[in-house]
Parts: C-alpha cells; structure tokens; sequence
C-alpha cells in the first residue's frame, strides 16, 4: 500500500471512519466492523488485548459540563478512553472547529449517546484504535500523561511521542502494535482547539515516511 495514503487526514465526526479504516491498515488490527465495545474477539489472541468495557454502554454519560481546561487534559482524556475502550466518552472531547457559516459542533451527552448513524459509525471506529493505542500488556487503568505543549491561536498540536501511557511513549506503542511499521517512520499528532473556553481534540494526522 503507498504510505502517502496515509499523509496528514484530518479527523472529525464523519472523517474518523476513514481514518480509522487507514490506522487499522496500518496496525494490522482486525477489519471487523464491530468495535471492542460489543463483543470480544473469537481467536486466540483476546487474552493479549484490554478487557472489554461494556459499562461504557449501559452507564450514563458524564455531564454536559464536564469541560477540559487545558489541551493536555483533552489529549489525555481523549486517549485514556480509547484505551479503555470507551468511545463514548472519547467523543465527548472532541469536536468539529467552525468551518465558514457552520458553526462549530462539540462531543455532548445526547450527540454521543445518539443512535444516529454517523456517530454510531464514529463510535465503532474509535474502537479501532484500541489495539493501536494499548500498551502490552494491556492496563485496566491506563496512566495517561501528556507533556506541555504550546498553543497558538487557540490550537495545540500534540506530538504522539509527548503523550505516555504508564511510561510508554504513544508513538512506541503504535509502532510496537503495527506490522512492518519501523521507529522513526511514524509521525503522529493530535490537534486540541479551544471551542467556548474548553478544549477539545478537533485534528489526528497520520504521517508515514
């Protein structure tokens, strides 16, 4: 496959299930078009991946005033749930910036619970990138940590290699998960944008060179 496929995509409600398809290429994930969050894997191999979080489903969704101060809270927060396998509360943190005369759309309770078919299309995906973004083994309490980044103009854009997850870089953890991705070859950021005094994870950009 020719890696400028994968040069720079952005990520955003609709956009995050071509991106999605994209990482799983990259990783050699499985294709199934059921997400962590509905039924555990039938080989082998379950026992090398995090447990299912099937609370994500049944609990009820944070408040709408659950609000990330910082764009490290949003990175880290947005990251702690794919690993947990919680699409549901990824999507709460992220967001379409506005784009000419559409306003802006934020995660919120009633948009990410929703049976809508785009967001229930989102949700499936982000649970791809659960086996990308998991450490071996798996940890049931991911310690996410994500370092200082500079913001400009109401954006930050947080490299892979300054985020961890219980001491290991996330570049290092999707590079140790992918299959004939070496170090050094992946670049990968996640775009934080402020929307309303809060911050939310509006951008991923997957870059393979």
């Amino acid at each position: 496959m020719k890696t400028d496929t994968y040069r720079k995509r952005p990520f955003g409600w609709i956009a995050c299930a071509a991106l999605a398809a994209m990482v799983v290429g990259v990783t050699g994930c499985s294709s199934d078009s059921d997400s962590g969050e509905k039924k555990p894997a039938a080989d082998g191999s379950s026992a090398d991946r995090p447990k299912e979080e099937k609370k994500d489903d049944a609990a009820t969704p944070p408040p709408s005033n659950t609000r990330q101060s910082s764009a490290e809270e949003a990175v880290a927060a947005w990251v702690t749930a794919v690993v947990k396998g919680q699409p549901k509360k990824a999507c709460l943190v992220m967001a379409e910036p506005a784009s000419g005369s559409s306003p802006a759309q934020v995660g919120s309770p009633s948009r990410c619970n929703s049976d809508d078919p785009e967001v229930r299309k989102m949700r499936e995906n982000l649970g791809r990138f659960r086996e990308s973004f998991s450490p071996k083994p798996p940890p049931s309490d991911p310690q996410v940590e994500v370092a200082k980044t500079p913001a400009t103009g109401g954006k930050a854009v947080v490299p892979a290699d300054k985020v961890t997850i219980d001491g290991k870089s996330l570049d290092k953890v999707i590079v140790s998960n992918s299959s004939g991705v070496k170090e050094g070859q992946l670049d990968v950021n996640m775009t934080s944008s402020k929307i309303d005094d809060a911050w939310y994870v509006t951008d991923f950009a997957l870059d393979i060179g």
